[in-house]
């Protein structure tokens, strides 16, 4: 397979670790996770090898470093003066959106709870919680499950009915799955999801779960 980008004349310019991140995202944007190496990013840059390690020590790095920019981004562009619910769910749906967008970040956010990228999302998620009352173990307990619905769901969505290439793909993910669903269980609970999947919008259901969530906090001191 070819490299994602055709080299360059040697660039002058100093790099900068920026520079690199967002080189790495345009990457794995366009072929993928596997296709980023230091040698794709060399040639896309048109720079030494010696200048990448400079700034990043190497693949794992690089995306960790590049998810964290995108959920950077995200958390960036979410209104601070809006109310404690609506921030939730801004950040759930910007959340799902951006992986969305870059189905690489969805795999990358689930390999290590300690990164950058997911701390953001974590500390973002827990301000908002704090703001509606949560406080002590209560918040750590909810600020934990609400991350993991958000990623994990999120990540199934990229990974399922996203992974086809256009509607008709997506409806005919759909139609599979509702199939294997009966044929596996015939139990009336299994068979009625079933049965709902080829019409569910994959972001309002998403969103649905929050909202889900939310009215568990309202509720917790009733």
């Amino acid at each position: 397979m070819t490299g994602p980008v055709t080299r360059s004349p040697r660039r002058s310019d100093a790099l900068s670790r920026k520079r690199i991140v967002a080189a790495a995202i345009e990457i794995l944007d366009l072929v993928g996770e596997g296709e980023l190496t230091v040698r794709g990013l060399t040639a896309h840059l048109a720079t030494g090898r010696g200048a990448i390690y400079h700034h990043v020590s190497g693949k794992d790095e690089l995306l960790s470093a590049a998810a964290d920019e995108v959920v950077a981004q995200v958390l960036t562009g979410v209104p601070t003066d809006q109310e404690a619910e609506a921030g939730v769910r801004a950040l759930a749906l910007g959340i799902f959106d951006a992986i969305d967008a870059h189905p690489w970040v969805g795999t990358q956010l689930s390999r290590e709870p300690l990164q950058p990228a997911v701390l953001r999302i974590w500390t973002s998620i827990g301000t908002q919680l704090q703001r509606l009352g949560v406080d002590g173990r209560t918040l750590s307990d909810a600020g934990s499950a609400l991350v993991s619905y958000v990623l994990g769901s999120a990540a199934q969505y990229v990974t399922g009915p996203r992974s086809a290439s256009d509607e008709a793909g997506r409806q005919a993910y759909l139609d599979k799955l509702a199939l294997a669903w009966t044929e596996h269980d015939p139990d009336p609970l299994v068979t009625g999801a079933a049965a709902q999947l080829r019409e569910h919008d994959d972001r309002q259901q998403f969103l649905a779960g929050v909202d889900i969530f939310l009215a568990g906090v309202r509720r917790r001191d009733r």
